[in-house]
């Protein structure tokens, strides 16, 4: 188990990739990631025989993405256009495409183009992955690369929605007290049961067990704190002082009235920001 445990946390950036741009959130793909471990760990400890780890857990993931998409009714599909070349997308393209327009692909066609062109698994694994023929996964990878061309094409026509008033003044206030250094007042805001999720590294509930996260982030003089939405979520978006051109990575905050009740700090995952929609506000 402990070798598992290993080989689990050298796969989790490339099973975030693929759970991220199913379900079209970087976060929401998180979610699922964390269920496909939860599962692949629960079956290795009553016995299953794993001949293909790899394999094994992004079947897991691709059943785990399909569950959150029908369970959240979010499956668009779009037009297929057989006339668009259908090579190989490249790699610096692929990955600049937002999981938002991934996940208007068809299941299958969205499951090949990102297992072949994003994370390099033959036409074969894709088969045995999304448990369909090869003839299948082949004609899926052609036309969701198609398809996949016209949607990057197009202009994008998708905003960030406005953040409500009573959000706005929330997270905003979480950040300035960040900014100040201000971590009594942050303490005195948060839940008896808050619940604070370091993401890839550990889970702590109540708020005496989770003091310590501040008094780490008082002693920290490297980053730099600021408001922002990270796919349309009030975030706090957290710099490196040596480069302010794009976040490090994130930290969702949510309420129950005016209390604070779950804190989602991405520090440990930073594999979440690729691709996502992210905009700094103020």
């Amino acid at each position: 188990m402990d070798e598992l445990a290993d080989r689990l946390k050298a796969l989790r950036p490339r099973l975030h990739r693929y759970c991220a741009r199913m379900t079209g959130s970087s976060v929401d793909g998180e979610d699922v990631l964390q269920d496909t471990l939860v599962k692949a760990l629960n079956a290795r400890a009553q016995g299953a025989e794993v001949d293909n780890l790899e394999g094994w857990l992004f079947r897991i993931a691709h059943n785990a993405s399909l569950d959150f998409l029908r369970n959240r009714s979010r499956n668009t599909f779009v037009p297929l256009f057989d006339d668009v070349e259908a090579a190989p997308m490249a790699e610096d393209d692929i990955t600049a495409i937002s999981f938002q327009t991934f996940v208007r692909l068809p299941e299958l066609q969205r499951c090949a183009v990102i297992l072949k062109d994003v994370l390099g698994h033959s036409v074969e694994e894709i088969a045995s992955i999304a448990e369909c023929s090869p003839a299948a996964a082949k004609s899926a990878l052609q036309r969701g690369r198609a398809a996949l061309r016209r949607l990057a094409q197009a202009p994008d026509d998708t905003r960030l929605p406005l953040m409500s008033d009573s959000d706005r003044r929330k997270i905003s206030a979480y950040v300035h007290l960040f900014q100040s250094g201000d971590f009594d007042a942050i303490r005195a805001m948060l839940a008896d049961d808050v619940k604070l999720e370091l993401v890839n590294r550990l889970q702590l509930e109540g708020r005496d067990r989770i003091a310590l996260y501040f008094t780490r982030y008082a002693e920290e003089t490297k980053w730099r704190f600021a408001l922002g939405a990270v796919e349309s979520r009030p975030a706090m978006l957290v710099f490196d002082k040596s480069a302010m051109e794009k976040p490090a990575y994130f930290v969702l905050v949510d309420w129950r009235n005016d209390r604070i009740s779950t804190i989602r700090d991405f520090l440990f995952a930073p594999y979440a920001l690729e691709s996502v929609d992210w905009v700094r506000l103020g």
